[in-house]
């Protein structure tokens, strides 16, 4: 379903009211009574993940999952699936000028990623609130084609390899981002992780240039970008960030929101950071509450704040940790606006 994505972010940024967008899709996996390794090869599979998210929980947009291997997989990355994590991939596949040359972009479609597309196919046909599609970035997918160490390698060593690289991975990224908006889906959230390892100039060059691109493609009215960093972003690497176009950021948990907040434009979302680890999957329903709720305190004066989690949450998160979340944005804009809703 069509939504005006960017009416929707004025209307966050001049609300009191906070709103949730954590990336909470993984839970959904035993909500459903299957395994990673079912769903992340199964498109119908996934969409009855999201469904169960939206029927279990008040987030203002849901999102598709976040797996960093789907793209890798369709140029010919092998991948490793599991019972209890999501798909990684196994090895390299271009380590030379010679075979990056040779690498031939797929066409969207192939591996899984004809999969993703029919989840978000049904996720805008069938769901009653906006819908961000998950991709990964142009230079953390460099990075599984050609092995991250070797990809930071090749970006100091031999540049022209490394942006050769990059021409395949952007060219095919753009065109997954349309399929993806074609499919139905409001916006995406573009997970590039390995950006946050590069210096603010590197990161230039090498990321913020090739995610421009992507970003122009797709973003308008009725589509939003998200671009999520893993990184400590809160220094120097913002105005690289911001230079992409995306909507929104989401920064990850390792970053100082506040310190970030205070670099970002009031236009701009900014979303994040709680742990999805260390706090949502690893945390008691009090920690969990405690620290979604000290974040919102922290995060009071910043207009175009989103609570969300830091990454992507991690399968054997608990109904418990979940609802304390939503609950502590409960508490919040009650006390604090005067309302009682939190979706």
């Amino acid at each position: 379903m069509r939504r005006n994505m960017k009416q929707m972010a004025r209307e966050i940024i001049d609300s009191p009211r906070r709103r949730a967008v954590p990336v909470l899709t993984s839970p959904g996996i035993e909500w459903i009574g299957a395994k990673p390794r079912e769903v992340f090869q199964d498109g119908a599979l996934q969409f009855r993940c999201i469904e169960a998210l939206a029927a279990e929980t008040p987030s203002d947009m849901l999102v598709t999952f976040m797996d960093l291997s789907v793209e890798a997989e369709a140029f010919g990355a092998p991948v490793c699936y599991s019972d209890y994590e999501n798909p990684t991939i196994a090895g390299k596949i271009v380590s030379s000028a010679e075979e990056v040359a040779a690498l031939a972009v797929p066409e969207v479609g192939a591996g899984r990623t004809g999969e993703v597309l029919h989840c978000a196919e049904q996720c805008g046909r069938h769901l009653d609130r906006p819908v961000l599609g998950g991709m990964i970035g142009p230079f953390s997918l460099a990075g599984r084609l050609a092995d991250m160490t070797e990809m930071m390698i090749l970006a100091a060593a031999e540049p022209e390899t490394a942006l050769a690289l990059l021409e395949k991975t952007s060219d095919f990224l753009a065109k997954y981002a349309l399929a993806l908006r074609e499919a139905g889906v409001n916006g995406l959230l573009i997970a590039e992780p390995a950006a946050g390892l590069l210096s603010p100039e590197m990161c230039a060059q090498f990321s913020a240039a090739y995610l421009q691109r992507i970003v122009a493609a797709v973003q308008d009215d009725e589509f939003m970008v998200v671009l999520h960093n893993c990184g400590n972003a809160a220094g120097a690497q913002i105005p690289e960030l911001l230079s992409a176009g995306a909507a929104a950021l989401h920064l990850g948990n390792a970053t100082d929101l506040a310190k970030a907040g205070a670099q970002i434009p009031r236009e701009v979302l900014l979303m994040g950071n709680v742990d999805p680890v260390g706090t949502l999957k690893e945390g008691t329903p009090e920690l969990v509450y405690d620290r979604t709720a000290s974040l919102l305190r922290e995060m009071a004066d910043y207009p175009n704040y989103v609570l969300s989690t830091g990454c992507d949450v991690p399968p054997g998160v608990s109904r418990e940790n979940i609802r304390a979340f939503f609950r502590a944005l409960e508490d919040y804009n009650r006390s604090v606006h005067g309302t009682n809703r939190c979706g």
